[in-house]
């Protein structure tokens, strides 16, 4: 409970959680100067930011040198360390791991309702974008909606449509299941790969979705290419 006031405190300031965000998304380390300059704030502000992140081990930094002499520049990171806000305390990673080794307990009949499964709720999470509108969306207020749907999701995805191919490129910034998918990666990657087709085809039909890259890959994010088969 005190490290989740820890964290509930220091997240509370909207500039820091702004920064922490921004860091989530763009997932590259930063500097005090860039994080200044993105903010509009001082050094010294930007500074104890990060600091106060690094507290609670939302970010881990470390020296640089430039290259240039003087002084190595530090650098900010996410570090591998998941917060979890819960009041009561309920254990829903404990959960989720059981459920998981349930599945792949069953061999190739459980992953294949694991993926099946995972799909459905993709499909599901777009219900509530859905209207009522007779107007047909475009392909980029699709494309907007499942931006805007990654987002609330954990993601941070950033999308590329290209009209030529009828294929929108777009990389997760933040793997939803990272804590999970350590201990057994391929099955919870299939399976978000899954959630995600589900996501897509709630907009369009017959996608295409091939992983190009991957974080546990030793990637910067997760890559895909859709194809779409009409608009």
């Amino acid at each position: 409970m005190e490290n989740t006031l820890k964290v509930t405190n220091v997240l509370s300031d909207p500039t820091r959680f702004n920064i922490y965000e921004y860091i989530i998304k763009h997932r590259k380390d930063v500097t005090v100067i860039e994080i200044a300059d993105e903010f509009d704030i001082h050094p010294n502000v930007a500074r104890l930011h990060l600091t106060k992140l690094e507290d609670i081990n939302l970010l881990v930094s470390f020296s640089q040198k430039t290259g240039k002499g003087g002084r190595p520049s530090r650098l900010y990171r996410l570090s591998d360390e998941v917060v979890e806000l819960n009041f009561p305390h309920r254990d829903y990673k404990m959960l989720s791991s059981i459920a998981l080794e349930a599945f792949i307990e069953l061999g190739e009949p459980g992953k294949k309702a694991l993926f099946k499964t995972g799909k459905k709720y993709g499909s599901q999470v777009m219900e509530r974008y859905q209207t009522s509108s007779t107007i047909p969306l475009s392909t980029e207020q699709k494309i907007q909606i499942l931006e805007d749907a990654g987002i609330i999701l954990g993601m941070y995805p950033n999308f590329t449509y290209q009209p030529g191919n009828n294929t929108i490129t777009f990389q997760v910034n933040n793997c939803p299941f990272k804590e999970v998918a350590s201990k057994d990666q391929s099955v919870v990657c299939h399976m978000h790969q899954a959630f995600l087709k589900g996501m897509f085809e709630a907009l369009f039909t017959n996608v295409e979705l091939v992983e190009t890259e991957n974080i546990f890959s030793g990637c910067d994010h997760c890559s895909y290419h859709a194809k779409l088969a009409n608009l």
